[in-house]
């Protein structure tokens, strides 16, 4: 298994994804999918390979097709990557509580 990191560990490489990442939207929300908590690793390695690990706010979400598609690119898109492995997984099934504080105020949760 990957190891977890929180955002203030991240490596220059990995906080690159992680903004490129931030770029991107669930369709249904006005929230990006890192905020959402839909991330949940994001790991690069020494070859600048990246691992991502990522769930949908439901296993027959909609934007199931096309968001992980969504997520490839972003990462893709940041110039250093040069690979990016991607897996969805919905273990552990996604709550609102992964969500972000930003989040969950433009939500109006909060």
């Amino acid at each position: 298994m990957e190891p977890t990191y929180t955002e203030s560990f991240y490596t220059p490489l990995e906080q690159q994804v992680v903004d490129a990442l931030k770029t991107v939207y669930d369709p249904e929300i006005p929230v990006d999918i890192y905020e959402l908590g839909l991330i949940y690793d994001l790991v690069a390695y020494p070859d600048d390979s990246v691992f991502i690990r990522m769930t949908l706010t439901t296993p027959n979400c909609p934007s199931a097709a096309e968001l992980p598609q969504m997520v490839r690119e972003a990462a893709e898109s940041v110039d250093e990557v040069t690979g990016v492995r991607l897996e969805l997984t919905f273990e552990p099934p996604y709550t609102m509580d992964m969500m972000s504080e930003a989040a969950r105020l433009e939500l109006g949760f909060m």
